[in-house]
């Protein structure tokens, strides 16, 4: 006897529908779309830029995108597709990855990591007869034998170009004879750089340049010389100790002047500048001048800089506030905070009635400082410093603004150097995953209430006294120095 099992029509086009559904569509165009969508619904400066380029701007940049992105099949890739759409709305506190350890341990596997770079380009040098080429070198070029951080690399001419290729490295994210970066000459016989990160990721610079004879700078990577020998200048020696410093110190440049070096204000590092100033405090408030350098530091948190604000501190600082967008993806932050162990009961009491705020106005940009504007008074002024020179430069970002901005409201302080980055108006970062759960995107919750009145993205802040190009960058300090101490 045959029994037959009758499936209803209806129960296998359900399950149809469900199996259809539970495949995450995870090709580039799909995510592109998601990140999209999740960009124009949630940044705080999405709106911004486009009514300062326009949205025809917008709609022919996205056009473009959305074209490239349906060729695409590999995620690196998509993602630098991704990062170049974000390009068009402002050139900091945006950013989008590769989440490569969605379903890895948090250390990944040295080989599946060797293995995911073994087609990186490689160029092969004959080490033997570049050694004899090099004793030949009388004057200092970009050829040769140059270290920065871990890494090793011989630099030689390849036709038009310069190719920096790895001779020594940690052996897992680099292996010995792949390209490390790559000079070319700019049209205007200046030359750039490509150089390639950690991770492999690109990194351009422009004006690349020899610093004496044995320093190559291209933007904050600094490259030092190990072969051919040539003689040092001290101090240029002494630029590349301030430059590669690994965190913050102070020195005694005279008996009228001190230095105080800050590579970056990432909170990691608040312990560490606190400490310098805790056990400097006596010659600090003793000494005429003091030059604080912060050339290279791209920001971090206000709180790794309010010990040094009492130093400068003459008449009350005014500090323009912000505004959040509220959306209910943008609120979660709230509640990620409510949640975060490390936060006190009066910190997750403030994020509570925040998130209350927020949630009463969707759509909208919410002060949650009603008065729109911070007054910081302090009850002592400080006779010393008496002068106070902060060097900055185009690397300056982020916090690394909102400090400068603060200081230079004293009256003792100045700012000597070049205009800034411009990286400060839309901040506060959020980060979110993809569906795919392989792709992360960083964008902003806030703007600033001085924009538009007093914006800083893509302006920067312009030095008091700017130091061109007849004063190379190692002399920075003895130029200031000199006119701190009014001497020539």
């Amino acid at each position: 006897m045959n029994c037959k099992i009758r499936i209803p029509w209806l129960f296998v086009a359900l399950m149809l529908i469900a199996i259809r559904a539970d495949a995450q569509d995870c090709s580039c165009e799909a995510q592109f779309r998601w990140l999209k969508k999740t960009f124009e619904e949630n940044d705080a400066g999405f709106s911004y830029a486009v009514s300062r380029k326009g949205a025809e701007a917008y709609a022919s940049h996205t056009e473009q995108m959305e074209r490239k992105v349906q060729t695409i099949t590999d995620l690196d890739t998509c993602v630098q597709a991704m990062s170049d759409w974000l390009k068009f709305f402002r050139s900091g506190h945006m950013w989008v990855g590769a989440k490569r350890d969605a379903a890895q341990p948090k250390e990944e596997n040295p080989a599946e990591v060797r293995k995911r770079f073994a087609g990186w380009e490689t160029y092969p040098i004959d080490m033997k007869a570049f050694g004899i080429r090099m004793k030949k070198m009388t004057v200092p070029g970009f050829e040769g034998i140059w270290s920065t951080g871990p890494y090793t690399m011989a630099v030689e001419k390849r036709g038009e170009e310069y190719v920096g290729v790895v001779l020594d490295a940690d052996s897992v994210y680099w292996m010995p004879g792949q390209v490390k970066m790559k000079i070319m000459t700019a049209p205007d016989g200046a030359f750039n750089m490509t150089y390639y990160m950690r991770d492999h990721s690109a990194q351009t610079f422009n004006d690349v340049k020899l610093i004496g004879n044995n320093l190559l700078q291209a933007g904050f990577i600094i490259l030092q010389r190990k072969e051919p020998e040539y003689k040092s200048n001290p101090d240029i020696l002494n630029y590349y100790r301030l430059m590669d410093a690994s965190g913050p110190f102070l020195e005694r440049l005279s008996e009228q002047t001190l230095l105080l070096r800050i590579p970056s204000f990432q909170h990691a590092w608040k312990k560490a500048i606190d400490s310098v100033l805790t056990a400097n405090h006596d010659l600090i408030i003793h000494t005429q001048n003091l030059i604080i350098d912060l050339r290279n530091n791209g920001g971090g948190s206000d709180a790794s800089y309010e010990h040094i604000i009492p130093y400068l501190y003459t008449n009350p600082i005014r500090s323009i506030g912000v505004e959040l967008l509220s959306t209910p993806l943008n609120n979660k932050r709230m509640e990620d905070f409510m949640a975060d162990p490390d936060w006190s009961e009066e910190e997750k009491k403030w994020a509570r009635e925040s998130l209350g705020k927020l949630k009463q106005h969707p759509g909208e940009f919410v002060n949650l400082d009603t008065s729109g504007v911070i007054i910081e008074r302090y009850d002592t002024v400080y006779a010393f410093p008496e002068n106070v020179a902060i060097l900055v430069h185009e690397n300056n970002g982020s916090t690394t603004e909102q400090f400068l901005l603060a200081a230079r409201q004293s009256r003792k302080v100045k700012l000597f150097g070049t205009t800034t980055a411009g990286v400060l108006d839309i901040s506060n970062m959020y980060t979110v995953t993809s569906p795919c759960g392989n792709i992360q995107l960083g964008y902003a919750l806030s703007r600033s209430l001085r924009i538009p009145d007093m914006a800083i993205d893509d302006k920067g802040i312009l030095p008091d006294y700017f130091i061109d190009k007849s004063v190379p960058s190692y002399q920075w300090i003895s130029y200031v120095q000199g006119i701190l101490e009014r001497t020539k």
